[in-house]
């Protein structure tokens, strides 16, 4: 189960028009990472909660075929009287007890994950400690430093690993546990009868605390896993950051290298007289740097840019489609269409037609725009 109906709020705006589990790394959605490492763990059945911009989802994921698993898709919403279809997500426990009623989907033991992470945790070896237990539910945990306890759920549970209680995102001075919740969870499909019907519900939230205070068999498992969670628009630009540098085991920019830590894919046109890339950088398919350009890594420029003559980009993040006019002078920012959000999560919209950045396939970027030199950096 890949609970994936969320909004996206706090990762906004890049969440404008794209669902959270959509957004890319290395060019390749989120989820599409999660839905690869179940297949190689011989997970063959996919149920996919969606509510806010499924279509993008169920687009690209199709029926999973591609994949080598199947997927299947639960809708939270209705349509209105005018036939405008309306996201209303259920919450994380909501959704599930939905697709159970509806189908009895969860006939067996469950790995329920979050769509916005990517994770390498050995799921076979997981489970076999879940049985060993007898548990009906197990949340994963994972170590955190105990100056960032306050970014997280974490988990309070005794010497056999049985779960007493919880801190929400507690402050360091007052935490009693730095094993923090992944939103990784096992069930039994007995759990699924503990939710309420109809009615919006979460897992961490009202689920466990319920599972606490019925006293059933809930189980904490600590694990020492790669788990990149991208919950805010500065952990992405962070875990971009480290993927870029190769600091990410077993993720390795894609296309072909033509310099030292200078990666392209396909059909790109870079015209080198001036022109200055300092590694490591990917630059995609498409994507054309005129002459007198400045691009310093870690950078992704993704597919179909635009990087006019004179412009400067130092550790940025660009969507596809993306134009950045000469002498822009750009740091440590992320540039999603119309909006560009640096590391702190500052959000600027370019509003005017001779902005530093734009959309590259907006027929009047294609003129050369030369403003003035407009620095934008981290915090400012």
């Amino acid at each position: 189960m890949i609970l994936a109906a969320g909004k996206g709020t706090r990762v906004r705006p890049l969440t404008y028009e794209l669902p959270k589990p959509m957004i890319p790394i290395l060019g390749k959605p989120v989820m599409a990472y999660l839905i690869e490492h179940l297949a190689r763990h011989g997970v063959k059945q996919v149920m996919v909660n969606v509510s806010y911009l499924h279509e993008k989802i169920e687009e690209y994921f199709g029926d999973g075929h591609q994949f080598g698993v199947q997927i299947g898709y639960s809708f939270e919403g209705y349509c209105d009287d005018d036939g405008k279809v309306v996201p209303r997500p259920l919450g994380s426990a909501g959704g599930m007890r939905k697709i159970q009623e509806f189908g009895g989907f969860f006939d067996d033991t469950t790995v329920v994950m979050c769509g916005d992470a990517v994770i390498d945790l050995d799921l076979r070896a997981a489970l076999a400690q879940h049985r060993r237990s007898s548990a009906l539910a197990t949340v994963i945990t994972r170590e955190v430093p105990w100056d960032k306890v306050s970014s997280y759920g974490v988990v309070i549970s005794d010497a056999d690993g049985r779960v007493t209680s919880f801190q929400e995102k507690p402050a360091q001075d007052e935490a009693r546990s730095n094993n923090a919740s992944t939103g990784i969870y096992l069930f039994e499909p007995q759990v699924l009868d503990l939710i309420p019907s109809g009615e919006e519900f979460d897992i961490g939230s009202q689920l466990f605390p319920m599972l606490v205070e019925l006293g059933l068999p809930f189980y904490a498992q600590k694990h020492d896993f790669n788990w990149i969670d991208i919950g805010t628009v500065t952990d992405y630009w962070a875990v971009l950051q480290a993927v870029l540098k190769g600091e990410v085991e077993g993720m390795r920019l894609p296309g072909t290298q033509i310099a030292p830590d200078v990666w392209v894919g396909l059909n790109t046109r870079i015209e080198w007289e001036g022109t200055h890339i300092e590694g490591p950088v990917y630059i995609g398919s498409g994507t054309h740097i005129e002459a007198g350009a400045c691009i310093t890594g870690p950078s992704w420029i993704g597919a179909g840019c635009r990087i006019q003559a004179g412009a400067h980009l130092e550790r940025c993040v660009l969507f596809d489609y993306t134009r950045v006019s000469a002498q822009a002078a750009l740091s440590e920012v992320i540039l999603f269409k119309d909006y560009s959000v640096d590391r702190t999560g500052l959000i600027t919209h370019a509003s005017r037609l001779d902005s530093l950045w734009g959309n590259a396939r907006d027929r009047r970027s294609r003129r050369r725009t030369r403003p003035q030199p407009v620095a934008v950096a981290a915090g400012s």
